[in-house]
């Protein structure tokens, strides 16, 4: 029996099996409920707002499309995540040939002063890794964030795991530099 009232706290699997007789005020809340988490992977994948806002809505088209996959055995949430990483990763691919990721020899980057990145807020890192360009970027957030192996995105980014290792590397070693370069100018500031 399909509920009259829906809302984003209407329960995932109803409004997933709502969702699959098309109706469009599930589908709605579907996308009210999830838009802004998925919002903000996006971004950690993206150049700029309009470019994340092409991979969230290209991300729920291709969900709602393969919505009859979901088997109700983990959580939507995480399915969902799985899709718009994926998408966001395509886009990267699609773009690969204006930021390729270079092969790389140089071994893994000494990196200190780990306990650093308490001292800034978790909005402050997230402007750093938006600055990271495109390659670096999209290798840290899928190992350090998304979990993947450098294996899978060795495959996913049809790289070597090397290359990798390397642009993970690279990209921690870059951020430190950042985090540290931060730390000194607020350091200077209130006179420590």
């Amino acid at each position: 029996m399909i509920s009259e009232k829906i809302s984003p706290n209407t329960p995932d699997e109803e409004l997933i099996v709502q969702c699959l007789e098309n109706n469009r005020r599930a589908q709605k809340a579907l996308y009210d409920k999830y838009a802004s988490k998925m919002m903000a992977v996006c971004i950690r994948y993206s150049n700029d707002v309009p470019a994340a806002e092409d991979i969230l809505q290209e991300g729920f088209v291709k969900a709602y499309r393969n919505l009859d996959k979901f088997r109700f055995d983990g959580s939507f949430e995480g399915w969902l995540r799985r899709i718009i990483v994926n998408t966001a990763i395509e886009h990267y691919r699609k773009k690969n040939h204006l930021y390729p990721l270079l092969e790389s020899a140089e071994g893994e980057l000494e990196i200190s002063n780990d306990n650093v990145l308490q001292q800034l807020a978790a909005e402050d890192i997230m402007k750093l890794i938006q600055e990271l360009s495109p390659g670096y970027r999209t290798v840290f957030n899928m190992y350090v964030i998304e979990g993947y192996s450098h294996k899978e995105i060795a495959k996913q980014l049809n790289i070597s795991e090397g290359t990798s290792k390397s642009q993970l590397a690279r990209a921690r070693y870059l951020l430190m530099d950042e985090i540290n370069k931060h730390l000194g100018h607020y350091r200077k500031a209130s006179g420590e």
